[in-house]
């Protein structure tokens, strides 16, 4: 049975816990709905569990959260540290928003704060062609997020883009690693109820737009498909 090990790096908002789950959840929810004989477990940054031996893993899936790769807090070195030998050993490998972001700086990237502000809501990428994962010219993902890899690691390829997100998803040229900006495990609520969090800290306008542009399909399935396939597909 393919086994995937979650790295849960930050915590869903108290008032929203209850009624959308853990990041992990949302993960775990997403790998169902693609492949029910998928088995996933959590380590818990913030809960204090400590990182595993990326050499004994099958899968990592490394989540979201609201700290930035760039804090300085004493647990993101260790993780930057799981990620190189992780890589280095071809483990199965996707990092999603914050993950994506601290994979790419692990890797020799670089990542701040875009001077676009926040991306929210519905966003549409483009995808390179011939990129060997995802089918098709363009795919629809809701996003939360400031922070941005603006330069890219050297081995790794940009295989979704649009002007407000330049990277939004890598593959590294290893084969086994991949990693994206947006959230294929958002449920619309949750992405409505992120919007409702940037109030005060966000125009109003700029709100309004990301909340309206849920109402628009969305590709969550579709690269929640291909996120669990690269996690448990078998490789030589």
């Amino acid at each position: 049975m393919p086994h995937i090990t979650i790295i849960e790096t930050g915590l869903v908002n108290s008032r929203y816990r209850e009624r959308h789950g853990t990041y992990p959840q949302m993960f775990e929810r997403m790998i169902a709905a693609a492949d029910p004989s998928v088995a996933c477990d959590v380590v818990s940054i913030p809960g204090g569990e400590r990182l595993p031996d990326p050499a004994g893993l099958d899968a990592i899936l490394i989540t979201g959260s609201p700290a930035g790769v760039y804090d300085g807090f004493d647990w993101i070195a260790p993780l930057e540290d799981f990620v190189r030998k992780a890589h280095d050993r071809r483990v199965p490998m996707v990092g999603v928003c914050f993950g994506h972001q601290l994979i790419a700086q692990a890797l020799g990237g670089t990542v701040r704060k875009s001077e676009k502000g926040w991306g929210m809501g519905r966003h549409v990428y483009q995808l390179a062609p011939d990129n060997g994962l995802i089918e098709g010219n363009e795919i629809a993902i809701a996003c939360s997020h400031q922070d941005q890899v603006i330069v890219p690691p050297a081995d790794a390829r940009t295989i979704m883009s649009s002007t407000f997100t330049p990277h939004a998803a890598l593959l590294y040229a290893n084969g086994t690693t991949l990693s994206v900006q947006p959230h294929p495990e958002f449920t619309v609520g949750y992405a409505d109820a992120l919007c409702d969090l940037h109030r005060g800290h966000a125009p109003e306008d700029m709100i309004a737009t990301a909340q309206a542009s849920l109402a628009e399909p969305l590709d969550h399935a579709r690269l929640g498909g291909v996120v669990t396939r690269f996690l448990t597909e078998r490789r030589a």
